[in-house]
């Protein structure tokens, strides 16, 4: 940044810059030159996804593995961002983007940034991912490239487990257009019946292995060959039409809107509401068609017209579709192509409830996912569930996953005779259905179960766990920065903190009775607490920094996150960068903070690092004039974060685990040089390992060395 070289200083940082004049110039934080479009940011985050599929860095499974996070993410941009701005225009909102744009303004440039990441995909597979797959004898034939017998395979194939799946649906005056559902991929038959031109709709079945497995010897190759599910069915399709003549079958899929919108007030059950939500939503308009690039006019008309979508929502391809169902390629056991498995470290040394809630008790726990094993939670969890003397647990849920032990495990404890009081946020999107599920078992095993808070969801990862001691009453908490998740926690980073500390305790139970019941609290001890503080507490927090710098002080912020996007924390941050205290934000995904901007952010440093790990804990540093404060939680800093949510920062009291989590975490990816991207002020990223460094560093793969370290 121009004028401003970092200065270690015994751990700390400072700044060798002149002291700012008393009468700083007028600065209109308004203005939308400084803030960098929302969408257009996380597009930009997607293509630092995908870059990683192109660097040779990753083991080549990997780098599919990437290209299918890509393709995934895409598509719910698709689903919920772009049909939000989309149902915005329609609307006819008026409103104004930070970075000042109408929602008629933006579609059309985040279409264009979107469908060019279509084609992006499809590039980096074609011209780079396959033929490095082929070189290593994974191969995935064209049907072009069949030989005769690669034909009667997948012809016997077709036979035996494919077409007796197939429903083919005609489409005319006595047939009403088939309804199409989220995401499925379909052929666009076209048949000569009876003298007249026909239509009808085949769907690729999403219940069948999309990647269909060629023995070597049929295939005669070595490795791995594979068939795509669409060209099986295209070859054998005149086998479901039998008696008429085909003229063709093109492929095509659709992107509908997702989000459930909710009139809450209206509803007299949440849970009634949301699933009624989602059978509208099977419904919900068209924000992608991806048609073949060879489809025929008149046969994209008429699913033009019977859409009623468009034509801004079409797009020809001609390449593969759904490049997101590559994730199933990550299957193939290929040792050597992929990362080596993590092995994370174990965290109790002792496993009976006694010990555990004896080691909480005697010292707060830090535990950092994926390099600490989430067994760590689930043997607190355990504990709880076999120990007569826990008498409660009560826990929030966000995204459960269809399979959740630990869900089966407070049902054992319901059912036990414990009390057992659960927040399932059935408006977690994505997860809506399977939360559901969730929440009825839930009651059925005798749990208390509440499904939110009208208006908000509930976002904080919490767990209290209520024990009867000798000495009395004892509560032990979980508070994590992700979800009770066991297969996102072995690939997502995320913290959590063990504690009996009885502050954080009481606030905690304090919570849960704001979550279960009618209180009104706005007032905790120790936690911070959205919607009802967050957002203030966290810009007096960033005003005490500024009187630090200003005192001579020791003064300093370090923000790592998901997303930097809300307009009144980044003034906040603009204000407390003016005023010379140093900002170093680790934001992995959204960030419409303009950086190093004369005047407004010259202290301020953005970083974004995507590596084989998803970076998602959220961690609040503030140099607190040398009594460094560490805040540990689920919220970013996202309007929805604030003022929509319910969401906890907790402090991290323990001087040695505030030590730990600066000096082992924070600085790590403060020096990453080659999974991080730099921040620039135009809105663009830079590699960090094109920029001068004294030493080569990876992060993640110093962390997880140390995981694995004896």
């Amino acid at each position: 940044m121009a004028d401003v070289t970092p200065v270690r200083l015994g751990g700390r940082y400072s700044h060798n810059r002149e002291p700012m004049p008393d009468a700083e110039p007028v600065v209109d934080l308004d203005d939308p030159a400084l803030y960098i479009n929302r969408e257009l940011s996380w597009l930009s985050f997607n293509e630092r996804v995908l870059a990683q599929a192109q660097r040779d860095t990753h083991p080549l499974i990997e780098r599919v593995k990437f290209l299918a996070i890509a393709a995934n993410n895409l598509d719910e941009f698709f689903m919920v961002r772009v049909a939000t701005i989309a149902r915005q225009c329609r609307a006819g909102h008026k409103g104004l983007t930070p970075d000042g744009l109408t929602a008629h303004e933006q579609l059309p440039m985040v279409r264009a940034r979107a469908e060019d990441m279509l084609r992006a995909i499809a590039s980096c597979w074609n011209d780079t991912l396959r033929p490095l797959l082929a070189a290593e004898d994974i191969h995935l034939l064209e049907p072009g490239d069949y030989t005769a017998g690669v034909h009667a395979f997948l012809a016997g194939y077709f036979s035996e487990h494919v077409c007796p799946v197939l429903t083919p649906l005609a489409f005319d005056p006595g047939h009403p257009f088939p309804y199409i559902s989220n995401r499925s991929k379909s052929l666009a038959v076209v048949v000569q019946a009876n003298g007249r031109t026909r239509f009808a709709r085949v769907k690729v079945p999403d219940i069948l292995p999309r990647f269909i497995p060629i023995p070597p010897l049929v295939a005669a190759k070595r490795g791995s060959t594979f068939a795509l599910l669409e060209d099986v069915i295209g070859m054998n399709i005149e086998q479901l039409f039998p008696g008429v003549e085909l003229n063709g079958a093109h492929l095509f899929r659709v992107i509908r809107e997702t989000d459930i919108v909710l009139q809450e007030e209206e509803a007299e059950d949440l849970l009634e509401s949301v699933d009624q939500g989602l059978r509208e939503v099977r419904h919900g308009p068209l924000c992608l068609l991806e048609v073949n690039a060879d489809m025929p006019q008149r046969v994209l008309d008429i699913l033009v017209e019977n859409f009623e979508i468009e034509r801004n929502v079409v797009v020809r391809s001609s390449a593969r579709l759904a490049f997101s169902d590559w994730m199933a390629l990550t299957a193939i056991e290929r040792p050597a192509l992929k990362d080596p498995p993590l092995v994370p470290r174990t965290l109790w040394h002792a496993q009976d409830a006694d010990g555990i809630f004896e080691q909480i008790k005697y010292r707060d726990t830090l535990v950092h996912h994926p390099f600490d094993s989430f067994s760590a939670f689930e043997a607190f969890l355990d504990a709880a569930v076999s120990d007569d003397q826990v008498v409660a647990i009560k826990m929030t849920l966000y995204r459960i996953g269809s399979k959740s032990p630990l869900v089966e495990r407070l049902m054992a404890a319901a059912r036990a005779g414990k009390q057992v009081a659960v927040l399932v946020e059935l408006k977690a999107r994505f997860d809506e259905r399977s939360n559901i599920e969730w929440a009825t078992r839930l009651e059925e095993s005798g749990a208390h179960v509440v499904y939110g808070l009208m208006n908000l969801k509930t976002h904080c990862k919490l767990c209290l766990v209520v024990r009867k001691e000798d000495e009395g009453i004892q509560r032990y908490v979980h508070i994590g920065t992700g979800n009770y998740n066991r297969l996102t926690a072995q690939v997502y980073t995320d913290c959590g903190l063990f504690t009996a500390n009885p502050r954080i305790a009481a606030d905690t139970s304090e919570l849960f009775n704001y979550l279960t019941g009618y209180s009104q609290q706005r007032v905790y001890r120790e936690l911070i607490v959205a919607p009802v503080a967050l957002r203030e507490q966290l810009e007096d927090l960033f005003a005490r920094e500024t009187a630090h710098h200003q005192a001579g002080r020791p003064a300093g912020i370090i923000i790592k996150n998901n997303a930097i996007s809300d307009s009144g924390m980044i003034k906040h941050l603009y204000r407390t960068s003016r005023s010379g205290v140093p900002v170093r934000a680790l934001v992995r995904g959204i960030c419409c903070l303009r950086p190093g901007i004369p005047g407004v952010s010259d202290s301020v440093e953005v970083r974004s690092i995507v590596g084989r790990f998803l970076e998602h804990s959220r961690i609040y540093y503030f140099e607190n004039g040398g009594h460094p404060a560490v805040f540990l939680g689920s919220a970013d800093l996202m309007e929805r974060n604030l003022d929509r949510r319910v969401e906890a920062l907790c402090p991290v009291l323990d001087p040695d685990l505030v030590r730990y989590i600066r000096e082992n975490i924070l600085e790590a990816y403060l020096f990453d040089t080659q999974r991080a991207n730099i921040l620039q002020p135009d809105g663009s990223y830079v590699e960090a390992s094109s920029c001068p460094s004294a030493q080569r560093l990876d992060a993640q793969q110093l962390l997880t060395a140390r995981a694995v370290a004896p």
